[in-house]
């Protein structure tokens, strides 16, 4: 059973209205008798009957054609709503194996089509197919833009669909969901789409669509997720107006330019993941304000040169996941990140931070990943045994040549984190052995001159002799040449 609900959420700081397509397993048995509630008397719209058989036969559900009445029993995929006069409308069709508990009627994968049909079921909201089309590949019909102004979810989600995303799909002007996941559209997002005002949630994820992401400016919208395309272009600043928004999902694209600063202007967000893009810094003070924000996933995008501001993370404490891998972020560790109580996921491998790891690291005691592997860190880690033991494998602190463990800590044997990390007192030892022969004169300089600190005096003194000699000859060979040149 495929139902469009009204989801109210509250944290205490703010109240979510989102309409979403949900789908409920049906838990009785197949019954062709009145539902609960229906009269006896009660029978389906002819006309929708008919448009019933003829989707189900499209899709291989022939068998359906000995249904009596479509809205009479208990048939998976099919949901109706009484009207007066004892008539039955569909309002909701399904198709697609999701799992054993939702049997949805299955689609001939290799003939399956979507029937004009269904424009003959004028009370419509919800169109489901999964998986249906996927061995008969083909584009999403226009006729779509056609259907009645119920219309309210559209979920083609991994049929396989190729071609263009029709641009009629802007003419369904009360549409709630928009879910074409995990096909393979190409060209761009039509314009149309600007004019889909009631829109709740949008998922074009995991398609071949190019062009610019358009300016979107809807006043309901939760869920964007643009993410696995091929998209270019800036990310539009006109996504700072869609302030119903929990979830902003643009990864995997070509993206480029700056984030914009708007969208510190989303108070609800929850999710903000514009990783593996070409995004260029600085990293905009204006998403510390994102007060409700739980993952910022900014990952793979080339930001050199760019710092983190010392109290960047202060007001960010909801949050759970935090990946700024491989941005070539340069400067000090922010001691504000230490504070993130919450904190569960912390990547910063693959950059230029230098300093030591902050002490306030140690607080984060809800971390279960922690990496800063591949940066220019030094000094020793403030992590204690237990810490070091309980992350394990997702403590990574490797590619650091700065970085050492106190090895006085008793219980250090075997934490797989310090594997090719040294104790601080090697480290201690090396760097004055170092600077001791550094200041005795045995430091090798940027001319590549070298002086022999180790000999004896009495063999520093007969050495420091010839040179001398060597010195004098020298600078009188060097006379004669000038003289000659004169």
């Amino acid at each position: 059973m495929v139902v469009v609900v009204v989801m109210l959420a509250g944290t205490g700081r703010w109240t979510c209205r989102c309409e979403f397509t949900v789908v409920v397993p049906d838990s009785g048995p197949l019954v062709d008798a009145p539902q609960p509630g229906f009269s006896d008397r009660a029978r389906t719209d002819p006309a929708e009957q008919r448009a019933v058989l003829e989707v189900m036969a499209a899709t291989g559900n022939g068998w359906a054609s000995g249904i009596a009445d479509v809205c009479r029993g208990r048939w998976h995929g099919i949901e109706c709503v009484p009207d007066r006069g004892d008539v039955y409308h569909v309002v909701s069709l399904s198709f697609g194996a999701l799992s054993d508990d939702t049997a949805f009627p299955a689609c001939d994968a290799a003939r399956a089509t979507l029937s004009p049909a269904v424009l003959a079921l004028p009370h419509l909201r919800s169109l489901f197919f999964y998986r249906c089309f996927s061995a008969n590949p083909q584009p999403i019909p226009a006729f779509i833009g056609r259907l009645g102004p119920a219309f309210r979810s559209l979920v083609l989600r991994q049929n396989g669909h190729v071609g263009p995303i029709p641009a009629e799909i802007g003419n369904l002007s009360a549409l709630r969901v928009l879910d074409l996941h995990g096909n393979h559209l190409t060209s761009a997002i039509p314009a149309t789409f600007q004019s889909l005002n009631h829109l709740q949630l949008l998922d074009l994820s995991y398609n071949r669509l190019a062009g610019q992401v358009p300016n979107i400016r809807f006043r309901h919208l939760s869920i964007l997720d643009l993410s696995h395309n091929a998209l270019q272009g800036p990310i539009p600043a006109s996504l700072g107006q869609c302030r119903s928004l929990l979830k902003i999902d643009l990864s995997q694209n070509h993206l480029a330019g700056t984030i914009p600063d708007a969208l510190g202007d989303l108070s609800d967000l929850i999710l903000l993941d514009l990783s593996h893009n070409v995004l260029s810094g600085p990293i905009p003070a204006a998403i510390g304000r994102l007060s409700t924000l739980r993952s910022l996933i900014l990952g793979d995008n080339r930001m050199q040169f760019s710092t983190l501001p010392e109290d960047f993370f202060t007001g960010l404490k909801e949050l759970t996941t935090l990946v700024l891998s491989g941005m070539g972020l340069e400067g000090s560790l922010p001691e504000s990140i230490g504070e993130l109580s919450q904190l569960r996921v912390l990547r910063l491998e693959s950059n230029g931070f230098t300093g030591v790891i902050p002490a306030s690291f140690r607080r984060l005691e809800k971390a279960s990943e922690l990496r800063v592997d591949g940066n220019r860190l030094v000094g020793p880690i403030p992590f204690g045994k237990q810490m070091m033991r309980r992350l394990g494998k997702k403590l990574r602190v490797g590619g650091n040549e700065g970085l050492c463990y106190d090895a006085k800590q008793e219980g250090l044997e075997g934490v797989v984190a310090l594997a090719g990390i040294a104790d601080c007192d090697s480290v201690r030892s090396r760097t004055t052995q170092h600077l001791s022969w550094k200041n005795s004169g045995g430091y090798v300089g940027h001319g590549g001159l070298t002086a022999n600190a180790t000999s004896s005096a009495a063999n520093s003194g007969r050495n420091g002799a010839g040179v001398r000699r060597s010195g004098h000859v020298l600078l009188v060979v060097l006379m004669f040449l000038q003289l000659a040149l004169l």
